[in-house]
């Protein structure tokens, strides 16, 4: 192990998703290789081209992303072709002297004939799926076979969460042993709540029965908009002091307008839009509680930004949600209906309400010790105590760790377990998971 940490690689991140297309998947492509460079390794990415921003493009650290001119089909996905796409993949490879290949996403094009060209070529590769999928529609049938097939070499996979563990494995057909969990990280100073001199002055901060609920989505009924519609009015009316602030855009804008004028509350909610994500952080600390309606998540990064900016958790508990905060955080809703998302929010309430009246007896009586030393820990308003606990559990560099030890472990079974042209051939079509799996090969 000592001699791994010395070991210096050469990374191709490669995905349909990344700059100038903001998400999940890009800012961990992002991120991860920071501080991989950071840690004196050579990282580029591959991705297809966005627009006019296409051949290769420079990021801070030297990051190098090649944009390749492919055709884009659908959501920023270009069309697969499989055996099109090696020669100038193999340059690359080639080229950039390659000895890891990572791809991220389970429904990008380029991520998988990344896993199939490094597969050939010997190259240690590895998958990282940030997302669950169901099994129930023929898209999702389709792009299942699809990845059994990718990942019949792949040395190693990795999922964000236990519960997209299980989901991959199934989807993959690969055991459980071959699969990480490394969950997604935020970079906390870009999440701060407001600033402590500011909170004491705050007048909107000191009054303990004004409630601001915020909401950040994407507006798509697979992130709960319809719950979030259904159960806006019956809040409203049981508390008049409880205000919505909600940002995002998508196929349900028009319903939530549609909404707030039927029950007259356009004083009480505002509708922002699509926000960049820079301003993220900068609408949450305008509120007291987060509000999260997802019905599927595999992660749910937003709810640990949230949690870092200093606001209280009210959330479904679909996939990973329940292993990502800790449990003082949140107010978990364990049923999908509107009257569940009601109570789970007045539970907040009431649980935002006892924190901050806390906070607000722990400040007076510091200003009555005249003590110079007090108890920082102690005495930080809740909002700073999540964000200091969240800048502990989920940070970029521990991510880097422990990706590097997945790269050691895929490069060493790439060297013990090397197979031959024609033994990587046979191991494509004699996979079969399920009967017909050997003819989809």
């Amino acid at each position: 192990m000592e001699n791994d940490d010395k070991v210096k690689y050469n990374i191709a991140m490669c995905s349909d998703f990344f700059y100038p297309q903001i998400g999940g998947v890009e800012f961990h492509m992002y991120h991860l290789s920071q501080k991989l460079i950071n840690k004196g390794h050579n990282v580029i990415i591959i991705t297809h081209n966005y627009g006019e921003r296409m051949n290769i493009r420079f990021l801070t650290n030297g990051l190098k992303i090649y944009y390749l001119p492919y055709l884009v089909v659908s959501r920023q996905t270009s069309f697969p072709t499989i055996f099109a796409s090696l020669p100038v993949m193999r340059q690359i490879f080639i080229r950039e002297n390659i000895n890891i290949i990572h791809s991220h996403g389970s429904v990008s094009t380029i991520s998988h004939e990344a896993l199939i060209h490094g597969a050939m070529m010997d190259i240690p590769t590895l998958l990282t799926d940030h997302s669950l999928y169901p099994f129930n529609s023929l898209s999702h049938i389709l792009v299942n076979k699809l990845l059994r097939f990718s990942t019949t070499l792949t040395n190693k996979l990795i999922a964000v969460s236990q519960t997209t563990k299980e989901n991959l494995c199934i989807r993959s057909g690969r055991h459980p042993s071959d699969c990480f969990v490394i969950p997604n990280a935020v970079v906390a100073d870009d999440f701060k709540p407001v600033p402590l001199d500011e909170l004491a002055q705050n007048e909107r901060y000191n009054d303990v029965e004004s409630i601001t609920v915020v909401v950040i989505s994407r507006l798509f009924e697979n992130k709960g908009i319809k719950l979030l519609i259904q159960v806006i009015p019956e809040l409203c009316k049981k508390n008049k002091n409880l205000n919505f602030i909600i940002a995002g855009d998508g196929p349900m804008f028009i319903d939530l307008q549609q909404m707030i004028e039927l029950n007259k509350l356009e004083d009480r909610i505002e509708l922002m839009g699509s926000i960049p994500h820079e301003k993220v952080r900068d609408v949450m600390i305008k509120g007291d509680i987060y509000l999260h309606c997802s019905l599927i998540e595999a992660f749910g990064t937003v709810l640990v930004e949230a949690a870092s900016s200093g606001l209280l958790i009210v959330t479904t508990t679909v996939g990973g949600i329940l292993e990502v905060l800790p449990d003082h955080m949140a107010v978990y809703c364990h049923d999908l209906s509107s009257q569940c998302i009601i109570e789970g929010v007045l539970k907040g309430i009431k649980k935002w309400k006892e924190l901050k009246k806390k906070d607000l007896i722990d400040y007076k009586n510091n200003n009555n010790n005249n003590k110079q030393e007090k108890s920082l820990v102690r005495n930080l308003p809740f909002q700073w105590r999540f964000h200091n606990e969240i800048q502990n559990l989920y940070n970029w560099e521990n991510v880097a760790d422990r990706t590097l030890k997945v790269y050691h472990q895929a490069t060493k079974q790439q060297k013990d377990e090397k197979l031959n042209m024609l033994e990587k051939i046979i191991t494509y079509y004699m996979k079969k998971v399920d009967n017909d799996d050997g003819f989809f090969s």
